[in-house]
């Protein structure tokens, strides 16, 4: 039996579940974030909050489009870190990008942890994109055209991490999940 205390008597820990389109990082984030009681921040939820003023973004590079996408999520978790409080990220991260979120929240002494959600069953996979409907306000679905460009965009994660396949339950990865968090 562990001697350990639950999370929620430890420091927080920031949680940043990572994935391609339609690997389950939207399901699985959701899913830690009701069992932790913690708040989880959606990247295209953030982007679909962003829609009414895309039109100022269209003339700006990539690089910053995503520099802007990623500081305003890492706002987000520090905010949290410094109020002591976990929280849940779903967003496609780089190796950077999770070193970045990393340092700025353990500057207020929250833990880190990455979770990558892959999908080993290319065919499940795009059955996945092709059948879901989110319905985010003011975001869009994707689709297998989409996670094509950010598979090649976005290069493996090479950092500490949890990897969960889509192919198994989601309540056998959340509890991957939730046993990776405890320990870190």
């Amino acid at each position: 039996m562990s001697t350990m205390p639950p999370r929620s008597e430890l420091a927080p820990i920031v949680v940043a579940v990572t994935g391609l389109p339609g690997t389950g990082k939207s399901t699985l984030a959701d899913a830690i974030a009701r069992k932790l009681v913690v708040p989880a921040f959606a990247g295209d939820w953030l982007l679909g909050a962003l829609k009414p003023v895309a039109s100022a973004l269209v003339n700006v590079d990539r690089a910053t489009q995503l520099q802007t996408y990623n500081g305003l999520l890492k706002s987000l978790l520090v905010r949290q870190a410094i109020l002591g409080q976990s929280a849940i990220v779903d967003a496609l991260v780089t190796d950077d990008v999770a070193a970045d979120w990393q340092s700025a929240t353990a500057e207020h002494g929250a833990s880190f942890a990455v979770i990558e959600c892959t999908c080993s069953d290319e065919r499940l996979h795009r059955q996945r994109i092709e059948g879901r409907v989110r319905g985010i306000p003011g975001w869009h679905e994707v689709g297998w055209d989409h996670v094509a460009r950010m598979a090649a965009e976005f290069a493996p994660l090479t950092c500490d991490r949890l990897v969960v396949d889509a192919v198994e339950p989601v309540e056998s990865n959340l509890a991957a999940v939730l046993g990776y968090v405890e320990r870190s």
